[in-house]
């Protein structure tokens, strides 16, 4: 009999040798948590504000400031999920612990069910050990005469089967030891990754804070400009519109059509990947290259803000079936005139560059304030052909130059009394 009890105990003591490692490995995963977390404590500088008042440079020093706090942010967030990692890691380990710790605890009761069977049958057959005996508390086994009968009685087996339940709950205790500390050291660990998170939720809010306060310089500093960039081309114009006031008011400018002889060209003769598009106050053209006066004149006006790209030359014909009549061309254009300056139909007026608006070209208001002749006739609507518009359509076609597409037949408006027909 004893040795049914000694081989199970023998057994179920193999069978645990497995189970440890499990448990160190848990401990060892508190520490890397507790360091991943130590890690992720970051606590982001509060940065200056930029002045409104800088210029360029602050802007892209502004720019490289908002690009190193958005990495900041995101290395944040990387050691962040990283401690939520081996968070869930020590979880799944310290489940297994208690598994394997509730093992060790039923092997315990086995091997003390074992014992307890041992000795109870050692009584019965009149042999067996009065110290093991005294380590149950049973009713059958109390009396000193029962201990000194079975004192000379002790087999090898019942001995090993003491020592196995010895041995098994002292590895128990030490193993629910081990647990408790690692149970003790991954609350820590929670403790400060709870900790880490607040940290990283406000560094993130600083940072937020610090990146809407760096765009609403860079908008104000952007918005400086613009008001900069329009005063200055509003100065400019009024400055061409005094002077263009001055030479009306001492040379007046009628509109008549001055018979005398004059000699008109194509305008756009030298612009590549020319293609008309639509007629409206003018006629609109995309491409790239130089354009030239149509013919002799006097440069009124090179900028307008308030037209696509802001260039607006406009010029007063001198001579010719249109002499006194102003010529605009206008929006993507580099200027390369001058108010005041004569130009011939040799003249380059500016250079046409690719940009989103193309250009218009059309009759200009001969005072030279930036406006067309089918805008202060009231024709313009927003999308329409205007008379204006196909008046100089024609004159174009007329020199060699493909004609803009009408938008609307009959066009919008009426030319004046005697305006040249081509």
């Amino acid at each position: 009999m004893p040795t049914h009890g000694g081989t199970t105990v023998a057994r179920a003591r193999r069978q645990r040798r497995g189970l440890r490692p499990s448990r160190a490995r848990a401990v060892t995963l508190v520490g890397v948590i507790g360091a991943a977390v130590t890690a992720t404590v970051v606590v982001f500088p509060v940065r200056a504000s930029a002045d409104v008042n800088s210029d360029q440079t602050q802007i892209a020093q502004l720019g490289t400031r908002i690009a190193e706090d958005g990495a900041e942010v995101q290395r944040l967030v990387v050691s962040y999920d990283e401690a939520q990692a081996h968070e869930t890691a020590i979880g799944a380990e310290l489940d297994a612990a208690r598994a394997h710790l509730d093992d060790d605890r039923r092997a315990q009761a086995q091997d003390t069910a074992t014992l307890r069977a041992l000795a109870l049958k050692s009584y019965m057959t009149g042999a067996g050990d009065g110290a093991a005996l005294a380590l149950f508390d049973t009713q059958n086994v109390t009396t000193l005469a029962a201990r000194q009968q079975y004192a000379q009685d002790v087999t090898d087996r019942f001995h090993d089967a003491i020592d196995a339940v010895e041995l098994d709950s002292q590895r128990t205790q030490s193993a629910e030891t081990q647990l408790q500390a690692a149970k003790a050291q991954a609350a820590s660990s929670v403790q400060q990754l709870a900790g880490a998170r607040q940290a990283a939720q406000a560094a993130l809010d600083r940072d937020d804070t610090l990146l809407s306060q760096v765009q609403g310089n860079l908008q104000a500093l952007l918005a400086a400009a613009a008001q900069q960039r329009l005063a200055a081309a509003k100065a400019a114009e009024q400055a061409m519109a005094a002077q263009a006031a001055a030479a009306a008011a001492a040379h007046p400018v009628t509109v008549t059509f001055d018979p005398s002889p004059g000699s008109y060209a194509n305008p756009l003769r030298s612009v590549e990947a020319l293609t008309p598009e639509r007629i409206d106050q003018g006629v609109d053209y995309s491409g790239y290259g130089p354009i030239y006066a149509i013919g002799d004149g006097v440069v009124l006006s090179t900028v307008n803000a308030g037209w696509p790209g802001g260039t607006f030359i406009s010029y007063r014909l001198d001579d010719g079936p249109a002499g006194g009549l102003a010529v605009f061309a206008a929006e993507d254009i580099d200027p390369m005139v001058a108010v005041g300056q004569s130009v011939t139909a040799g003249t380059v007026l500016g250079m046409m560059y690719e940009g989103p608006d193309g250009i218009e070209t059309g009759w200009a208001d001969p005072s030279g304030d930036g406006l067309s002749m089918a805008n202060d006739a009231g024709q313009f609507s927003g999308a329409n052909s205007t008379a204006f518009g196909t008046s100089f359509s024609q004159l174009l076609a007329s020199l060699g130059a493909p004609p803009g597409i009408a938008q609307n037949d009959p066009s919008t408006g009426v030319l004046p009394s005697g305006w040249p027909v081509w």
